[in-house]
């Protein structure tokens, strides 16, 4: 088999349903919107963990976050962890990280698992930098991340630039030496995190007066967990009229069309450098945010409701390789990108993995593809170093933390268990939840108590457990000497 290239390009925080091509018709996003014309979009693609490392941590190895206990923003990789970066390097590809870490401890080479690095600078540093100005407004401002327009100040977006100019640099690089040697892309933008702001000509781009819906006031909600609750006492953004929230998630939209500019600038350079017919490429957010649903901003640890954990996935294979380019309603994970990825350059990880390759339904043999999709967070009591402590009011994110970090229960460990259907979320300290999708798209009414449910849950709740004892762990490839 021909040794194709691979791009992967990640946003961060991303929600499936800011694409154009999905729905939006608020948002911009040409770029993303005519890939997926030549390729697979997948409607219902979900990551397995709502927040960053464990997310992350779980795409790049096509295990679940529990497999290997990765289900906290402190535990990064160890050394004798698999990675797809790691196993691509080793089968003669020559593999180029550009952008967000979040995957192997910062005072670590990257040595093993690519053959150039670059971060971009230093993006957690710029996202504190860049929320300092609403700190100077009201706590619902600082709370709420929200900035506007950031024209002419140091934010994330630089950033962003910077790490797309990187991979360009390094296509123009490959074409003038002549190189022949297959390459693995990994770009991983900071957009569209928050702090919501974004730099003309992309604020402002988004109409504000023809967004979608937005999900009600959790006060119109039963039977949420105490995780979204105390997010939602702590921001104070139940007072915000309307108008207010359609600047925020419109600002949001605007860093949206800017990591689609973006992604257009490096589509082009493939197509430029005569690459791109040789290139698979997989465009994905490692998960979602709540931008002003249920009057919550930002993310989430432990909570599975769409917005956080339905991401995009865009999957446009190289020329050659069969494909029914459509937008699909196949169920599918992060953890199926490996297995795909395997599938197409037929490189055996080394290691059993939990991901299915996405190929039959990128090539129409099928819309099924996964029966359902799970998604897992959250601690058990007394895990103090899975708490992030150490923010305090000052901070924009001390709403989720704090709440994080108290002992009254709302940090409970959890999975969700979701079909086309019903979305079952099993929680150990808390009641269970168990939305009627097809009735409830906005997973405003928990059902779990309900008698006329009870033989759904029940049906989740087996098929959860067999999932549970089927990736709980795997067995390293290692033997005794002797």
């Amino acid at each position: 088999m021909e040794r194709q290239n691979i791009v992967y390009f990640a946003a961060d925080q991303m929600r499936a349903d800011t694409l154009h091509h999905l729905g939006n018709t608020a948002s911009h996003t040409p770029n993303l919107d005519a890939l997926a014309a030549e390729g697979v979009s997948f409607r219902n693609a979900f990551c397995q963990n709502p927040v960053c490392v464990p997310s992350r941590c779980s795409f790049l190895t096509g295990l679940y976050p529990h497999t290997m206990g990765h289900r906290t923003m402190h535990f990064l990789q160890n050394d004798d962890e698999p990675n797809i970066l790691k196993t691509m390097k080793q089968n003669g590809y020559e593999v180029v990280w550009c952008g967000r870490n979040d995957v192997v401890p910062a005072d670590k080479s990257k040595e093993a698992y690519c053959n150039d690095y670059y971060s971009g600078f230093d993006l957690d540093a710029l996202q504190k930098r860049s929320a300092a100005p609403a700190a100077a407004g009201s706590p619902d401002n600082l709370y709420s991340f929200y900035l506007g327009d950031t024209t002419g100040a140091m934010t994330m977006e630089n950033g962003d630039d910077n790490i797309v100019n990187h991979a360009i640099e390094y296509l123009e690089a490959r074409q003038k030496n002549g190189s022949d040697k297959p390459f693995f892309l990994y770009v991983t933008l900071g957009f569209p995190h928050p702090p919501y702001g974004c730099s003309k000509p992309f604020y402002g781009m988004t109409d504000r007066e023809a967004l979608p819906p937005r999900r009600p006031d959790l006060s119109a909600t039963t039977g949420k967990p105490g995780m979204l609750h105390g997010i939602h006492d702590k921001q104070q953004l139940t007072g915000w009229p309307e108008e207010r929230w359609s600047e925020l998630r419109a600002t949001y939209l605007d860093m949206t069309a800017k990591f689609d500019d973006l992604f257009g600038r490096l589509k082009a350079k493939l197509t430029e450098t005569g690459v791109d017919d040789q290139t698979t490429i997989f465009v994905f957010s490692d998960h979602g945010d709540y931008t002003g649903d249920y009057g919550i901003a930002e993310k989430v640890q432990n909570c599975f409701d769409d917005p956080v954990c339905n991401v995009p996935l865009i999957v446009r294979p190289a020329k050659g390789i069969p494909c029914n380019p459509r937008v699909t309603t196949a169920l599918a994970e992060l953890v199926d990108l490996t297995a795909t990825v395997a599938d197409l350059t037929g490189i055996d990880p080394g290691y059993r993995q939990f991901g299915k390759s996405l190929l039959p339904v990128i090539e129409g043999v099928c819309d099924e593809h996964r029966e359902a999709v799970c998604c897992e967070g959250g601690r058990i009591y007394g895990e103090e170093h899975c708490m992030e402590k150490g923010h305090g009011p000052e901070s924009p994110y001390w709403p989720r933390l704090s709440t994080q970090a108290s002992e009254n229960g709302e940090h409970t460990k959890a999975v969700m268990y979701r079909t086309h259907k019903v979305k079952y979320v099993k929680r150990l300290y808390e009641d269970d939840e168990l939305y009627d999708l097809e009735k409830d798209p906005m997973e405003l009414t928990n059902r779990i108590h309900d008698p006329q449910y009870a033989e759904t849950a029940r049906e989740c709740q087996l098929k959860m457990l067999d999932f549970m004892i089927e990736t709980g762990d795997y067995v390293p490839v290692r033997r005794d000497k002797r």
